[in-house]
């Protein structure tokens, strides 16, 4: 039987890169689609055999190298997204909410048999935020034009090569205080990369249409305490201090003028919501799918990159 074409959006990203593997070895086909082959070219084409993925440089808005590329694809998947905004392209309303409308609309009058669109946890409440306002309105334009689309509500995802443990480990190595937002209080549902891809390769390969599922880890942190775990784990002792409001959002002013912000103000608004299940959707555990990783374990595995002495040091992390 010929295996299926499953065309991803985003396919470079750490998710993508684990479903590109995770596919490939069951059988199915990859088109990759990146917008600098020359850059991001050489990462795809190691995680797969070849013959099983095809990488191709695209203009996301470029209308008929879309259809050219739906026409050869039996399933659609996009996790294109950002965290924050740069430039007059790299918009949250571009890239959450006016491609997926123009994607899924060429996918409905393609008759393509899949569209998976990766959403976020936790947008439904935070809407004073420009980056959950455009995830929702995605949403909702993917619904229109793709009624059968399955939508994942993922909470933070992390892995060895994430931007968020290793990002907080980062600073968390290297500032004696760190502040903190909210007192901390944010709650998350960590879900490992694995464990995710175990979810989007469920919903391919079980046919599931018209659905959409928030995908979790196995417990609830808050973020002080994800702090305190990343601290002990790379066995550093750090003075955690609460910012009062008025100081956060003058320094996220700031701090999101850098090249890499490390916080932006809408980021400060979308803390102040709890990163967990709704109870309104479907997760991961309601389709049977169980997480395989556990948050502290999975961390550990990595950890020593921010230990002293690294890899060779003689306490790997501390027990205690």
């Amino acid at each position: 039987m010929k295996p299926k074409n499953c065309l991803i959006f985003g396919a470079s990203g750490q998710i993508g890169r684990h479903l590109i593997r995770k596919l490939t070895k069951n059988n199915y086909k990859v088109t990759a689609v990146t917008r600098n082959l020359h850059q991001k070219g050489y990462i795809l084409k190691t995680q797969a055999s070849a013959g099983w993925i095809e990488c191709v440089e695209a203009n996301i808005f470029d209308e008929k190298k879309l259809r050219d590329l739906v026409n050869d694809a039996d399933i659609c998947i996009n996790m294109i997204g950002i965290l924050y905004e740069k430039g007059s392209f790299n918009t949250f309303n571009n890239i959450h909410s006016d491609f997926p409308y123009l994607l899924s609309k060429i996918c409905k009058e393609t008759n393509i048999q899949q569209f998976i669109q990766l959403s976020s946890l936790g947008i439904d409440k935070a809407k004073d935020s420009n980056y959950a306002k455009s995830k929702l309105e995605g949403e909702a334009n993917i619904k229109s034009n793709f009624p059968k689309s399955v939508i994942l509500r993922p909470s933070v995802v992390y892995s060895v090569d994430d931007n968020f443990t290793t990002q907080l480990m980062t600073l968390l190595s290297r500032m004696p205080i760190f502040p903190i937002y909210y007192n901390g209080n944010t709650k998350f549902m960590p879900i490992h990369v694995s464990d995710l891809t175990e979810v989007i390769f469920f919903v391919i390969d079980k046919k599931i249409n018209s659905m959409t599922i928030e995908c979790v880890g196995n417990e609830i942190i808050t973020f002080k305490e994800v702090l305190r775990r990343l601290l002990k784990l790379i066995d550093k002792k750090r003075i955690l201090i609460p910012l009062p409001l008025i100081i956060a959002k003058l320094s996220s002013k700031f701090l999101q003028k850098l090249p890499k912000p490390l916080i932006t103000e809408d980021q400060l608004r979308l803390l102040a919501y709890d990163n967990v299940t709704s109870g309104d959707y479907k997760t991961n555990f309601d389709l049977g799918i169980t997480n395989k990783t556990v948050f502290d374990k999975e961390v550990e595995k990595y950890c020593f990159m921010w230990r002293e002495a690294g890899q060779f040091s003689t306490n790997k992390y501390t027990k205690n």
